[in-house]
Order: structure tokens, then sequence, then C-alpha cells
């Protein structure tokens, strides 16, 4: 019994874990994402979909570039989220069958 009301708290604990962890990862994928885009074309600002002067090919690898970071921190933080609350509490914070999505 003990074990289920562990389990119907850990949503809670890993709430605020989450939340602070994606939060860290997003603005980490960010300065990532700023620092690759200027070592790929030397600029300090990348291309936006409604920039009038830059072509389809330079606003399309920009959004690829971005969202492989931002997929990559998510993920991580995701990760390192879920195996400190199974280490602090050895219970893993999500259902077996799946997790975010």
């Amino acid at each position: 019994m003990a074990k289920k009301q562990k389990k119907a708290k850990l949503p809670l604990a890993y709430k605020p874990l989450g939340f602070a962890l994606g939060w860290a990862s997003g603005a980490l994928a960010g300065l990532a994402f700023r620092k690759t885009w200027m070592a790929i074309r030397h600029e300090e600002d990348a291309p936006d979909a409604l920039d009038r002067e830059r072509g389809w090919g330079e606003i399309l690898l920009a959004a690829a570039v971005q969202g492989a970071l931002f997929a990559m921190a998510r993920s991580l933080a995701d990760r390192t989220g879920a195996k400190a609350i199974e280490r602090s509490t050895g219970v893993w914070p999500v259902s077996e069958k799946g997790g975010r999505d």
C-alpha cells in the first residue's frame, strides 16, 4: 500500500524538477543555437521564417539546426530529471507504457 501512495505523489515531485530542467535546457539550447549558427554562417542573427532577404535553404537550415538542438536539450533534461527521481525515490516517474508523448 505504501508503494502505491509513493507512486501517486511522485508526479507532483517530478513536475517542479521537470519544469526547472526544461526551462534551463531551453535557455542552454538557445545559447547553443546562437553559437552554432555563428560557427556555420559567421552571422549573429539567424534567419526567421518571415525574413524577406533570406532564401528558403538558409531558413530551413536554421530551423533544422534549432529543432535538433532543442530536441536534444529537451531529451537530456527529461532523462536527467527522471534518473534523479528514480535515484532518490526508487520509482521511475512515468508509467511503464510511455513518457511525455
